[in-house]
């Protein structure tokens, strides 16, 4: 071949290797963008506790935190082969196409696959003669997470979560287990890492719906510094060294799609890791329970610009509704995609669902945590499979409050229904509009800031039902939703959109409880306001009291129950023509 037909086939197999690779998702400067070159502002949600149970989406994490304890625990109950059972239904219904559906339905475009590598490799004291071998119980679940993904048109992001020996102290994270090498104590344990990240790339290096490689989740370990989740951190010499190791093995056999790198200390220590070694990278971070402020990110900002590369927030969650809308509206006004944490725990407000909590895994539970009798193996297995059950899509509570905060939200502080409530008829105190604080609702305390102001708290003292400001609880009044509104402060009020089916005088009605004796008034439309009525002390027991009439006209109105003054239990509404 002359030179000149050389260089010709060099240039033609090189534009080949271009074009191929801009079918993937792929950075551009600090952009990322499609195949098209559009920009892709990534909206997406973790599966966290699916491949990596952490304790407490179960409600273990007081005296049962990382995997490996919990499954102990399990074992120790019902024998090691029913655990075998209860685990593979509990992975089997932790997430299905259905669950996959309903993401695109409510407007995620990304979905990060949280990983255990030990459901793809076995630990290294498994291994013989210091080979890695395989196994296919991991790769199948991520192909048929790939396929409802690919169906839905959703990017799946893999994240190594769990990683050989795990990668941080914080244990419950990573199912780090401190009587064995950790990722940064083992030589074998980083080979085994390397090599799992070449076997996924090597798979699905022809996968256009993977959006990329999370290399390494939240590493969080003391090389140099005294804060033993590398938050005083220099240099971080080590993970930078793996990280360019895994990424020379992705690249191997796959060069098209991202590699998202997280920092150490959770995530967010750059230290010494940067500038980047690819140039198709993108820097992670992970934001919790701090303030929603440009100076909150402007490090990650500033990175962005130096070195030209996107960033994304790759996690983030645990916190209230207004919290959720602050955070987003922050990261999307200012270019930044993001993934949300996560998508079921047990019994939880703070999540897209909620795992039902059956009876007999809290008598598990509790003896767990506090000893006593043991539960029979066939009682403690029936609740375990009970609680596997829980976990299908059709048997979880949807929390429509959490997806309206996230999408709805971020762009407006209109108020809709939470549901259809007609008058004359019956208004439950919890089912108060879906909106933000101050429009919606006015409650004191609706947010946890606790990482910038250093005071631990919670927004939610009653944590049922919704995930507002808004302390609800369960109610055991003869007529109820089953549930009602506590600790109420003064000046603190609820909104109700409702449809009057007829004009006419009215007789407003409160279904309360309480000590002492409290104020409330109505407010119609924002305009009329009703005069003050006293709710009288009731010693305990659930009463009535009726409120000034008030004409209401036919058709759709705003109405909003003011608390003069607080501290009693608040049930219900009542219109009465």
């Amino acid at each position: 071949m002359s030179s000149i037909k050389f260089l010709i086939f060099c240039l033609f197999l090189g534009l080949f290797n271009f074009s191929q690779s801009q079918n993937f998702l792929h950075t551009d400067g600090q952009h990322i963008v499609d195949r098209d070159g559009n920009k892709i502002l990534l909206r997406g949600l973790g599966l966290g506790g699916w491949m990596v149970q952490e304790g407490y989406m179960l409600q273990t994490g007081d005296f049962a935190g990382p995997q490996h304890v919990i499954r102990q625990k399990i074992e120790d109950l019902i024998g090691t082969e029913n655990t075998e059972i209860f685990y593979d239904a509990y992975l089997k219904n932790g997430v299905t196409k259905r669950d996959i559906d309903s993401l695109a339905a409510w407007g995620f475009n990304s979905v990060r696959l949280p990983m255990h590598y030990n459901l793809y490799t076995p630990p290294i004291e498994d291994e013989k003669n210091d080979e890695i071998t395989w196994i296919e119980k991991g790769f199948q679940m991520t192909d048929n997470l790939l396929k409802w993904c690919k169906e839905n048109e959703l990017y799946l992001i893999l994240d190594l979560h769990a990683a050989p020996g795990g990668q941080g102290k914080d244990a419950n994270i990573s199912d780090y287990d401190e009587t064995k090498p950790s990722l940064w104590e083992s030589e074998a344990n980083k080979k085994k890492m390397i090599a799992l990240w070449r076997k996924l790339a090597d798979r699905y290096k022809d996968e256009q719906w993977i959006g990329g490689y999370d290399i390494i989740n939240e590493p969080n370990w003391n090389f140099t510094g005294e804060n033993k989740n590398g938050c005083d951190e220099t240099s971080n010499a080590p993970l930078r060294e793996l990280m360019i190791d895994v990424t020379k093995a992705i690249r191997e056999v796959d060069k098209n799609h991202i590699i998202f790198i997280e920092g150490n200390c959770w995530g967010n220590n750059y230290n010494g890791i940067l500038p980047v070694w690819d140039d198709n990278m993108v820097l992670s971070f992970h934001k919790y329970w701090n303030f929603n402020t440009l100076e909150s990110i402007q490090q990650m900002l500033d990175y962005r610009a130096q070195y030209n590369i996107p960033i994304w927030l790759g996690e983030s969650g645990e916190n209230s509704n207004v919290w959720f809308k602050e955070a987003i509206n922050l990261m999307e006004s200012n270019s930044i995609g993001w993934a949300f944490w996560p998508m079921k725990k047990v019994d939880n407000i703070a999540g897209v669902t909620s795992v039902t909590k059956n009876p007999d895994y809290e008598i598990i539970k509790k003896y767990w945590k506090d000893g006593g009798q043991k539960p029979p193996k066939a009682f403690a297995f029936k609740a375990l499979m009970q609680l596997a059950e829980n976990y299908k899509m059709e048997n979880l509570t949807i929390k429509p409050d959490v997806i309206d905060a996230m999408f709805r939200q971020v762009n407006t502080n209109d108020t809709k229904p939470y549901k259809n409530h007609n008058i004359p008829g019956l208004i439950y105190a919890s089912e108060y509009d879906l909106g933000t604080n101050g429009y919606a609702y006015n409650d004191l305390d609706y947010i946890n800031y606790r990482v910038s102001t250093g005071k631990q708290g919670s927004w939610n003292k009653g944590k049922k039902m919704r995930n507002d400001g808004v302390d609800i609880q369960r109610c055991d009044d003869e007529i109820s939703n089953g549930y009602e509104v506590f600790d109420i402060q003064d000046g603190e009020w609820l909104s109700f959109t409702v449809n009057v089916k007829k004009t006419g005088l009215y007789q407003p009605k409160v279904r309360y409880k309480c000590n002492t004796n409290s104020e409330v008034h109505l407010i119609i439309d924002g305009k009329l306001e009703s005069e003050k009525a006293t709710l009288a002390s009731t010693k305990n027991n659930y009463s009535t009291v009726l409120l000034p009439k008030i004409k209401l006209e036919e058709g759709t109105h705003s109405i909003r129950i003011v608390f003069d003054k607080g501290g009693f239990l608040f049930n219900y509404l009542e219109f009465t023509l």
